[in-house]
């Protein structure tokens, strides 16, 4: 297979890079709040056996195929069809590329409520804050503030766009060489804390041990973990396929994916650690029973500031370590985002990276205004009766899947598993998996992505027997 794109391309140092680029990209906000509080749903370890089960084989198919995508053509999701040989398709580059361009400007929003409550911890420790003593109404009003919300939307895109305006190499790879590291540090280091605490052992036998009681769908447990992981691996998105971009010919793409589907899995289980147990023994000894272990999204914002109050001067610095970590992991995946829409469109205009940054961040903020005043001062903008983040939220979770299946069939049957897999021995190893791949990438894997779309279309419907 000759190289098909001989223009200068930026390019990650080594495999490590991209590894860390990639899997920084995956370990994002889902991570620390959705998979505990899925796990915790449907049967602790039930969840977790079926969420390694899934990644191993439909998240490692999806990754191999978008990141051999981007390296065989060298071009970010945009033009990357075109660049294949198949214009017809250039549809699919443009639907992927939707699909960032307005995910980032909400996820924007919830990284600067991540920069408030982080502040706010710090402010604490300080001597120049006052304790949250009431979580839920410190949210609200938060939210519902004239220009809060907005500034620290701000502030989170800037900063994020920073990064990006510096390149691949120096801006992107350099981060990532400091957070990820940092990141997985501090997750490590709160779960150890958390397991020692007296008590914590009935919150860690409430996560692992398989409880089928809670599980009696097993259908919603496969829908929860697929949507889960599919979310979490920024699959359909057009990040791995610009990522894949900067890859180098001498890297293997299976070794990558398998090394991506670890690391974010086992940051996923981890947050498990870090959270499940605390949560547990507030519950049990505030009475609150089952409902704040189900709390899902209040759970980051709203419980944990309660877990964290109950630990006195302690919590403060708690609060902090684990904002901290948050910070991180919403900072790594909005880079990845950036990148995808910023990559976008200087494949596609040809323009220098800085004025695609601008005009990203110019974007991000102004789509990002809706959902940051829209529980404020434009709180009665509600399309489809729905507050302008969870409308956002909704319309992307129901278009990232039809992507997804788009992707499958264009790999499998359009330009077939051979080409996939031959990049995929580029780096001169064997491949073993030619069989596995193509049924799974011809049959299996769109059909599991169906269900997933079938899924998020009757929850934004309020159909509740598939309501995750």
């Amino acid at each position: 297979m000759s190289d098909m794109n001989k223009q200068n391309r930026s390019s990650w140092s080594g495999q490590l890079a991209f590894v860390l680029a990639a899997a920084a990209s995956a370990i994002g906000l889902g991570n620390l709040w959705r998979f505990p509080y899925l796990a915790a749903k449907y049967g602790g370890g039930v969840f977790i056996a079926v969420y390694i089960a899934l990644s191993l084989t439909l998240g490692f198919t999806l990754l191999v195929t978008e990141i051999a995508i981007g390296r065989y053509s060298r071009q970010s999701q945009l033009t990357a069809f075109n660049k294949l040989g198949h214009p017809k398709w250039n549809f699919l580059g443009v639907l992927a590329t939707v699909v960032p361009l307005f995910i980032l400007p909400y996820y924007n929003v919830i990284g600067g409520w991540v920069v408030k409550y982080f502040v706010a911890y710090v402010k604490l420790v300080a001597g120049g804050g006052t304790a949250i003593e009431n979580p839920q109404a410190f949210f609200d009003s938060f939210v519902a503030a004239p220009w809060d919300p907005f500034v620290c939307m701000a502030i989170f895109t800037v900063v994020t766009c920073a990064v990006i305006v510096m390149g691949v190499k120096n801006g992107i790879e350099k981060s990532n060489i400091v957070m990820m590291p940092l990141l997985l540090l501090m997750a490590v280091g709160l779960a150890v804390y958390v397991g020692c605490l007296p008590g914590a052992g009935e919150g860690i036998k409430f996560y692992l041990v398989p409880d089928f009681s809670s599980c009696d769908n097993i259908g919603k447990v496969v829908l929860g973990a697929m949507g889960q992981m599919f979310y979490s691996l920024s699959l359909a998105m057009g990040i791995m396929i610009t990522y894949g971009s900067y890859m180098r010919r001498q890297d293997s793409v299976p070794k990558a994916a398998v090394r991506i589907v670890a690391a974010d899995t086992f940051v996923a289980v981890l947050s498990g650690f870090m959270i499940i147990p605390v949560v547990v023994m507030f519950a049990a000894k505030s009475g609150a029973g089952r409902a704040t272990i189900d709390a899902g999204p209040g759970l980051m914002f709203v419980t944990l500031p309660k877990v964290f109050a109950e630990f006195g001067a302690t919590g403060a610095w708690i609060g902090i370590a684990f904002f901290t970590l948050v910070l991180f992991a919403a900072f790594t995946s909005a880079i990845s985002m950036t990148e995808a829409c910023v990559a976008a469109v200087c494949d596609y205009l040809h323009v220098k990276r800085n004025t695609s940054v601008a005009a990203v961040c110019t974007w991000s903020i102004a789509i990002g205004s809706l959902s940051a005043f829209g529980y404020g001062r434009w709180k009665d903008f509600k399309p489809f009766g729905l507050p302008a983040l969870d409308f956002f939220d909704s319309s992307m979770n129901v278009l990232t899947p039809i992507v997804a299946a788009l992707i499958c069939v264009f790999a499998g049957w359009v330009l077939r598993p051979k080409r996939i897999l031959a990049e995929c021995r580029r780096d001169g190893s064997a491949v073993g998996f030619k069989t596995f791949y193509a049924v799974m990438v011809k049959f299996i894997a769109p059909l599991l992505v169906l269900t997933i779309l079938v899924s998020e279309i009757c929850r934004t419907l309020g159909i509740g027997g598939w309501k995750i």
